[in-house]
């Protein structure tokens, strides 16, 4: 493991520097000798820090901290803490990818319907350490694979028997399953039904399983957990039956809670005179956390994205900004205390998640201190870039074709233009915003958003971030909310959409240290996949069945490979045996195919499945 090959590197140089003292008093003999003796060492040293980390040896913190000198594994689900999904494996390139072929596949489980839910889908970013596979259905079963000899070979199958109609009842928004993390020797998976389960990484064995989440109040568990030191982090999805976002952390040690921090403040909690009604609407106001966090080591800060706050689209019930709502949270990782926080829709009207990942990106200054950024490409279609030690607005740009609910964002705050601090009850753009005297109304992007929860990648080498967009806009319909209608396990949400137009995507790259459009490659479909950045190449997918190659500089598509199923999760890459491999599940599930299909036709042929696929030159 490159991290213990760099204190052997140390020790080797402060004795090797000794040792050449001596020799100094010594005859040319001995001196050739000693030359090649530390040649001899400095070849070993080299040759042990390109080795992966040996089989079954413990994720701890210093090989989290360090994912990315493992550059053969995948260990983390945005990579590293950082959320770059950037690899910096490089056998596959501009100018082979065209050779790109399937290498094997492995047929999953989990298609199984519950609740509403005719059947699951695939969300999920495979953890990968020293050729072995670690992925998940939409139901929350743990599948092993050992990917060595160019094949794959299943080990084991944890299935945690969820609950499916119960826990189906209330996912508002599909059978998904997002991952699992890695730490000591276990996998630590959520279920959809609230539960957080530790596995023996060896024999696939359940060593312990605690409640997290509670379906009963409509709260489910979608999000992969992230380890911080001794601790998993969890978010929590349901914000349109009426819950109350949460973040909270376990103690993997005494798998017992060491925080939980609201993302809607209690009354008297800083944040609570946000909520200006007379109807306690800040007890069911949403605020979801239903994508994975990132974190900074440097300052021991817990990244976090906010979803919408409820009712969804009849913002006149609960007047104000509503915080901490459709925000990025910055939080102290080891108490929860919320450091800072950006809101970036006050008041939502229109169902603009900010769930989205934070891309922590450090970029060199000419003078002064590197800029330390936090980057989110939000629902809302508008792409922000905060300093994450303060919170504070640097730049935001639209990344999608067409955006009509705002005419752009204040430079100066980062809200939108027309917001206005003083007015509890936001319209923005009045003719399009949907409120109780403009019931029915068209709205650009639709409420699916610009980008959903589908990861970003971010190149370090080109500082270009990829963002996975959905061009759309939809027609929303505002029903009255009365307390009366609020009720455990229902949905929440004043009203709600249909989808008369057609929903196309792009890839939309970004230069971060200019914060402009820097490429756009127009799709037939939404990007439902998410990304990954290699050094030369960025790989998306379709929910048509479409994985691709992208050149990571001019978005220009080098190849490409029909699944057969829908894509709607994002690709990974590792090597085994040293050759590197490209990765993704396939099976459309989630949201799309229930309630935006009429938007996209063309994809009612493609058929429910649960495959992983392989790819390799």
């Amino acid at each position: 493991m490159r991290y213990r090959a760099y204190k052997l590197e140390r020790a080797r140089r402060r004795d090797t520097a000794k040792i050449i003292q001596k020799g100094k008093r010594m005859g040319s003999q001995v001196k050739a000798m000693l030359k090649s003796i530390v040649l001899a060492a400095t070849a070993l040293a080299a040759t042990y820090a390109e080795m992966p980390a040996c089989a079954g040896e413990q994720v701890t913190q210093e090989r989290l901290l360090n994912s990315d000198r493992e550059a053969g594994n995948w260990l983390q689900h945005h990579k590293n803490y950082s959320a770059t999904r950037f690899s910096s494996l490089k056998e596959v390139s501009k100018s082979n990818v065209k050779n790109l072929k399937v290498a094997w596949t492995m047929h999953l489980g989990g298609v199984e319907g519950g609740g509403m839910w005719t059947h699951g889908g695939l969300e999920g970013t495979p953890i990968v350490e020293n050729g072995k596979i670690y992925v998940t259905d939409g139901w929350g079963s743990v599948y092993k694979i050992d990917a060595h000899g160019g094949k794959g070979t299943l080990l084991w199958k944890m299935d945690p028997k969820t609950d499916r109609d119960w826990a189906g009842a209330v996912a508002c928004c599909g059978v998904d399953n997002r991952g699992v993390a890695l730490w000591g020797n276990l996998v630590i998976s959520h279920t959809l039904d609230g539960r957080m389960i530790a596995t023996n990484k060896e024999t696939g064995q359940v060593e312990w399983q605690r409640q997290i989440a509670d379906p009963e109040k409509g709260e489910t568990i979608t999000g992969a957990p992230l380890i911080v030191r001794d601790m998993a982090i969890s978010g929590v999805a349901g914000a349109e039956l009426g819950i109350r976002g949460w973040i909270a952390a376990t103690d993997l040690m005494s798998q017992k809670e060491r925080w939980r921090t609201y993302t809607i403040p209690g009354k008297g909690e800083p944040g609570s005179d946000t909520w200006k009604d007379d109807k306690n609407a800040a007890a069911a106001g949403g605020g979801s956390t239903w994508v994975t966090g990132s974190y900074d080591p440097t300052t021991d800060t817990v990244f976090w994205g906010t979803g919408n706050p409820g009712p969804n689209w009849d913002n006149q019930y609960r007047p104000g900004d509503n915080l901490y709502t459709d925000s990025s949270l910055a939080l102290d990782a080891s108490t929860g205390k919320i450091k800072w926080y950006f809101q970036y829709t006050p008041n939502d009207p229109n169902d603009y998640d900010a769930v989205a990942e934070n891309v922590l990106v450090d970029l060199s200054e000419p003078k002064g201190a590197p800029l330390k950024l936090a980057l989110q490409a939000n629902r809302n279609g508008f792409a922000y870039a905060l300093d994450r030690t303060s919170g504070k607005f640097l730049w935001g740009v639209a990344f999608v074709k067409n955006l009509t609910w705002t005419k752009g964002l204040d430079q100066e705050t980062g809200k939108p233009a027309e917001y206005d601090p003083q007015t509890s009850v936001q319209r923005y753009n009045a003719a399009v915003t949907p409120h109780r005297e403009n019931r029915v109304t068209d709205i650009c992007p639709g409420n699916m958003g610009g980008k959903n929860w589908p990861p970003t990648a971010y190149n370090p080498n080109l500082k270009l971030w990829y963002i996975p967009v959905i061009e759309s806009c939809n027609r929303v319909t505002v029903r009255d909310a009365v307390p009366e209608r609020l009720k455990p396990r229902e949905f929440w949400t004043g009203g709600g959409p249909n989808n008369p137009f057609k929903i196309t995507g792009s890839v939309a790259a970004i230069d971060v240290a200019t914060g402009k459009i820097a490429g756009k490659l127009d799709l037939p479909f939404p990007s439902l996949a998410g990304m990954l950045a290699t050094p030369e190449l960025v790989f998306t997918g379709q929910p048509s069945g479409e994985v691709m190659a992208l050149d990571a500089k001019s978005l220009q598509k080098l190849w490409e490979f029909n699944t057969g199923g829908g894509v709607n999760a994002p690709p990974v890459t590792f090597s085994v045996d040293g050759k590197q491999y490209v990765a993704v599940l396939v099976g459309l599930g989630g949201a799309w195919d229930k309630w935006f299909i009429e938007s996209t036709p063309e994809l009612k042929k493609i058929q429910p499945g649960s495959m992983l696929y392989v790819f390799a030159l």
